[in-house]
């Protein structure tokens, strides 16, 4: 049946008219201008109606009407959370206990995006509601064209000792098997360093060894891990690169902000000299040999998890502990023989991971984090602590020469301006949380946003009726949480 052309009303102009406005508001908020290109489609759809939007509320075929009704409804609501998501706020499920006992495990919380300035993303076309992988399909959630230069809407900064979602700066190539793709890096120079020793020479201390030989028999292991780690894709999974915005999301503290100076010194961090406040609810390893097992009742009470508990079985009675929880645990002597901090020796893995420098997690640095419009003088010493950012994040061409000398972009440089700002990431259980310490700086444009309150706390150790639901947990806002 042909439509009859009517004349728009006064209402149909008034509705067209607030809609547009609105949406060119979005758009200056958000500085892309690509999106005017949609406002010949809004004119469309309520004056000149030249493309049938509804063509199927005309079908003859009562099916036809039904289906469209819900693919119509299915899209809008789809293509709603898509920007809610990206530019509002999103949901976020703690997966581990990095941020124990601050944020635990099955807390459930909104993020909100405007709190640092939502990103326009990076990769516009995918799939609402996944971040890289189809559910069941297991193929890419997204396209990789086009993609987009990083921009931000403005927002507030990063405060120290927010707490922050951010993507994952070290997951820009992953292998596919879930069991690897957070230690891509860590096992290319661990299996390297395998069968160097293996099949061509016994490694040597490299502590004792100058910089660029350091340097050389590291890049050398990484070679050899790379390659070991494609050639057994049976093992591994496929190895993939993937964008800023689609790499996993992580949740950590902030304690280190731009321009500052970090050192971890006895597992306290410092910055520019002088001692941070630690998190109320900071863990830290301690060996505990037990009279008895520790009953439920005061396992509940300092919050221990299973996850805790069977650790410690593994790991010869190694255990995290608040502070609160090892006041209590050292006073009971019924229960505890012994318990005694555990200091953390791990060398392996620590970040720069081109250059041994004998840091610990409990021991760490000085470092400098980087500042947008601050230069650095670039030596031998510190440029593996820095070579990521320049060309990795910043996208750089830098290379280091036999005989010390920088080059960036195909000249020589004695040092580097920054063109973002940097920040400085740790988990509250902190023996127990990847985090800088092991893959470095976090870039501003890796920043997805804060979370603001826990709507839902599940507690997996627990049944339905039996404390399931952490109910004094609902409703918490994260900013309370220190």
């Amino acid at each position: 049946m042909k439509r009859k052309n009517q004349k728009p009303t006064k209402a149909q102009w008034i509705k067209m008219s607030v809609v547009c406005l609105l949406y060119i508001a979005f758009l200056i908020w958000i500085r892309s201008w690509w999106g005017v290109i949609v406002l010949p489609f809004i004119f469309d759809a309520y004056i000149t109606k030249k493309i049938r939007w509804t063509w199927w509320k005309d079908a003859e075929n009562p099916v036809t009407r039904t289906v469209m009704s819900w693919v119509d409804a299915i899209v809008f609501a789809l293509v709603a959370v898509y920007f809610v998501n990206i530019y509002f706020f999103q949901n976020y499920t703690i997966p581990s206990s990095s941020l124990e006992k601050s944020l635990l495990v099955g807390d459930y919380l909104f993020v909100s995006k405007m709190s640092y300035g939502p990103r326009v993303p990076q990769t516009p076309l995918s799939m609402p509601l996944t971040q890289h992988t189809m559910p069941i399909l297991g193929t890419k959630s997204y396209s990789e064209w086009p993609q987009w230069e990083y921009k931000r809407v403005k927002g507030g900064k990063v405060q120290l000792n927010d707490i922050v979602v951010f993507n994952y700066p070290a997951g820009d190539t992953v292998s596919l098997n879930p069991n690897y793709q957070a230690v891509y890096y860590r096992l290319c120079y661990g299996y390297g360093r395998q069968i160097y020793d293996q099949m061509i020479a016994p490694v040597p201390v490299l502590d004792s060894l100058p910089v660029m030989q350091q340097r050389s028999y590291l890049l050398q292991f990484y070679e050899l891990g790379r390659q070991y780690v494609a050639q057994n894709q049976a093992e591994f999974g496929e190895v993939t690169w993937r964008p800023v915005d689609r790499r996993e999301n992580y949740v950590k503290r902030c304690v280190g902000l731009p321009g500052q100076t970090l050192q971890i010194k006895d597992h306290i961090v410092y910055l520019d000299g002088k001692p941070n406040k630690e998190p109320d609810n900071v863990q830290y390893n301690y060996r505990i040999s037990l009279k008895q097992n520790i009953p439920d009742e005061l396992v509940r009470e300092l919050g221990l998890s299973q996850e805790d508990l069977q650790g410690a079985a593994q790991r010869g009675g190694v255990m995290p502990l608040t502070q609160h929880a090892y006041d209590v645990l050292s006073k009971r002597k019924d229960i505890v023989e012994s318990i005694a901090y555990e200091p953390a020796n791990d060398t392996e893995g620590i970040y720069p991971w081109n250059q041994a420098t004998g840091w610990t997690s409990d021991n760490y640095g000085p470092v400098w984090i980087p500042a947008k419009g601050k230069s650095i003088d670039l030596t031998p010493e510190n440029i593996a602590v820095y070579e990521r950012p320049i060309r990795v994040y910043e996208g750089n061409d830098l290379q280091v020469k036999e005989d010390g000398k920088i080059y960036i972009n195909g000249k020589e440089a004695k040092s580097y301006t920054f063109k973002m700002d940097y920040y400085w990431m740790m988990g509250d259980n902190r023996h127990n949380s990847e985090d800088s310490r092991y893959w470095g700086f976090v870039p501003e444009d890796h920043v997805v946003g804060k979370p603001i309150i826990i709507w839902l706390s599940l507690d997996k150790d627990r049944g339905w009726f039996d404390g399931h639901v952490r109910w004094n947990r609902l409703f918490r806002l994260v900013d309370n949480i220190k």
